[in-house]
């Protein structure tokens, strides 16, 4: 998430910390970028949050075109993928996606016509590096698994249940 600290009609200036300047794809930011408004309180939601908070960089390895769907796989790294979920939610490079597809060393993502032409994903090219923030759901309940005594081996579906349910 950046703060934009200067703006003009044609353009915007942003500062970055050493982690964040650390952790993204900076090579990608020299023209075009995605940019969505905060959103606001009264707002209707309709979709996933999208923080822009970059949790990991993955590379473009395959892209397939279709009929009506270019396909992206994306290798990310283990800790990455397992916070993803089939049919789940990511955001790459800030636009709000479906995972399609988890598998060992990454995820595809099925990417409709009216989304590749209005992102940047129409420029895309294989070995592209790109920002991936995961669902903050689920990052939030792993956290929280990650710190709950013995669940790597006593954790139930009860407790699951109880968990999400807030008892």
């Amino acid at each position: 998430c950046l703060t934009a600290i200067e703006s003009s009609k044609t353009h915007f200036s942003v500062e970055l910390s050493q982690k964040t300047q650390n952790s993204v794809a900076l090579e990608n930011y020299k023209d075009l970028v995605h940019i969505e408004p905060a959103l606001k309180a009264d707002a209707s939601l309709d979709g996933h949050f999208v923080q822009g908070h970059i949790d990991a960089i993955g590379v473009i390895e395959k892209i397939i075109h279709n009929a009506n769907q270019v396909d992206f796989f994306i290798s990310a790294s283990k800790e990455t993928l397992l916070l993803c979920v089939e049919q789940g939610s990511i955001a790459i490079d800030g636009v709000s996606l479906t995972l399609s597809k988890v598998e060992e060393k990454g995820f595809w993502l099925t990417i409709i016509p009216y989304t590749l032409e209005n992102t940047l994903f129409k420029t895309y090219k294989l070995k592209r590096r790109v920002n991936i923030e995961t669902d903050m759901l689920v990052r939030s309940v792993a956290s929280i698994l990650k710190k709950t005594k013995g669940f790597e081996k006593n954790f139930s579906w009860n407790d699951a249940d109880s968990l999400t349910l807030g008892y």
